[in-house]
């Protein structure tokens, strides 16, 4: 194994924490944007865009894992099966929940209904981050998937 193969095999780990990071600031931009004052024309626009980047980087991560990386990952260590199963299922569940948000933007919601949407999407995704980080980085820095990074933790 050389120095190169070594560097991508750890760098799935870091990858997977930059990954969670930036969607994790995609949802506080959301977040605020829903706050903003200002005319309810305009904070629908914004709230639209934003609302539509996050919730396109979090179904796309969430799609890469269970396409590539969460089989990657059951091949190596079959073990992990009932881990993965959980996170599926979470990804389900914050799919759900993206769904609601998007058709509270759509109807155009008061901030106070969007902002309990985002709330509830912020509880469980941060709880299944911090999951999925403390079951899967250690397998992560010792995994070998050759597949793009984009292909595997989603567009951001």
């Amino acid at each position: 194994m050389t120095e190169r193969d070594t560097t991508r095999l750890i760098a799935w780990s870091t990858e997977l924490r930059a990954v969670h990071r930036r969607i994790r600031d995609a949802l506080r931009v959301t977040r605020e944007a829903a706050r903003e004052p200002g005319s309810a024309e305009q904070a629908g626009r914004d709230l639209l865009i934003y609302c539509h980047g996050f919730c396109a980087a979090l179904d796309g991560h969430h799609r890469g894992e269970d396409r590539a990386l969460f089989p990657a990952i059951e091949k190596a260590h079959p073990h992990l099966a009932p881990v993965l199963r959980a996170l599926e299922r979470d990804h389900s569940m914050i799919g759900h929940l993206l769904g609601g948000l998007r058709d509270a933007v759509d109807r155009a919601a008061s901030p106070a209904e969007l902002d309990r949407h985002l709330e509830g999407v912020a509880a469980i995704m941060e709880n299944h981050f911090r999951y999925e980080e403390r079951q899967l980085l250690t397998v992560l820095e010792g995994l070998e998937l050759h597949d793009a990074v984009r292909d595997v933790l989603g567009p951001l």
